[in-house]
């Protein structure tokens, strides 16, 4: 109530918010009267829309009914977030519910464990900020969890349209595609990667296509020329990280800053390829990495884009706070090893096969707990 809801009232009921907010609403005006969220020929920073086509849809509700204070993209946006941040955890916890099929009060869990999970990330001042003032990244953010945890579900298609329709907010969503595709292959093999790659690959193309082939010139200036510096302004997306500090203050800074980006991209994905994430939580420890590398290098960044890697790193490991033994869920006798196999793994995946355990594993394994029938607690470093 403290960090989010009493400030996101006052803000709106003042109409003070981001610049970002004013571009979003205004793209929803656009694509609605225009049948395209960009300004043509953009000549200062709040004419350009760095976002991708899909971000318009919360700009929407303001240009149907008007300015006021329900229709302020804040709402929206921050909705959007609750939701799919709801839905992942409900993803999550009905897998485990489906180990411990058909026992009594497991339905109840679901809901039991979106209700710390969310609190607990919208507490967090790097995320209850922007809800209050912005919110731009957060229904990009949960997307990418809701797309991992389908990801781990066994529903590659639903994983893709998820990431895909991530991809089609804003470009920071991108990196989670190959993530995504890497932790199916892992778990479902390749049958379903391509099922999760061609839903991904449609839910983009049918969101961006349309309106990079009708103002490609609109499209480029806006989304690629702005963000990379190309354009006639400059991006006020600022912090004095490595990469701006390098593009600033070294000479061949910005090409260092790019070269050293690529490395750090080349190497989360050489990662993916040699030990492909097999659980959600090194899924998103893998992602918030690469997002961490990315935020951290390129020239033009801030520091609001680090709540990328702190919800993806945090989500998982808020779920086992959510249903560690003692807890309402253990309390109605969800399975905590079926959810632990899915959040985090178990103990034979570090080991590898064919290795001793050592003392120190055997008896983590020996003193595995929980609660109700049946229930086990696995541990694992990773």
């Amino acid at each position: 109530m403290g960090s989010v809801v009493v400030p996101l009232l006052l803000l709106v009921w003042d109409s003070s918010a981001q610049l970002e907010v004013a571009v979003v609403e205004r793209s929803g005006e656009l694509l609605l009267h225009s049948g395209s969220p960009y300004i043509p020929a953009p000549a200062t920073v709040g004419d350009y829309n760095p976002y991708l086509p899909g971000m318009a849809a919360f700009g929407l509700p303001h240009a149907l009914f008007g300015s006021g204070p329900l229709t302020d993209a804040r709402w929206w946006m921050a909705g959007a977030f609750f939701v799919t941040t709801a839905a992942a955890t409900r993803t999550l916890v009905r897998r485990a519910r489906g180990g411990a099929a058909g026992r009594p009060g497991t339905p109840t869990a679901s809901r039991c464990a979106n209700a710390p999970v969310l609190l607990r990330l919208a507490a967090c001042p790097l995320v209850a900020l922007p809800l209050a003032v912005g919110g731009i990244d957060l229904p990009v953010i949960g997307l990418m969890c809701w797309g991992l945890a389908a990801a781990a579900n066994g529903t590659p298609g639903r994983a893709g349209l998820l990431i895909g329709a991530a991809a089609a907010l804003k470009w920071t969503a991108w990196p989670a595609v190959p993530v995504v595709l890497a932790l199916v292959a892992a778990r479902h093999g390749r049958r379903s990667v391509l099922a999760a790659a061609a839903a991904t690959a449609l839910t983009v193309s049918i969101a961006v296509l349309p309106f990079l082939l009708t103002a490609p010139g609109a499209f480029v200036e806006n989304v690629l020329a702005f963000p990379l510096g190309l354009s006639g302004a400059t991006s006020p997306a600022a912090s004095p990280l490595p990469g701006w500090l390098l593009a600033t203050y070294v000479p061949g800074g910005p090409i260092i800053a790019m070269v050293l980006l690529a490395v750090a991209a080349i190497g989360v994905a050489g990662s993916l390829a040699v030990r492909p994430p097999r659980t959600v939580r090194a899924a998103a420890d893998r992602l918030a990495l690469g997002l961490a590398l990315a935020m951290a290098l390129m020239p033009a960044t801030r520091f609001g884009y680090l709540v990328y890697p702190l919800v993806l790193s945090a989500w998982p490991r808020l779920m086992q706070v959510a249903t560690r033994p003692g807890s309402a869920i253990c309390r109605r006798s969800l399975d905590h090893a079926s959810l632990s196999d899915v959040v985090r793994g178990g103990l034979s995946e570090d080991i590898g096969p064919g290795i001793v355990p050592s003392p120190g594993q055997r008896q983590a394994d020996g003193l595995r707990q929980g609660c109700g029938r049946g229930a086990t607690w696995a541990f694992r470093s990773e």
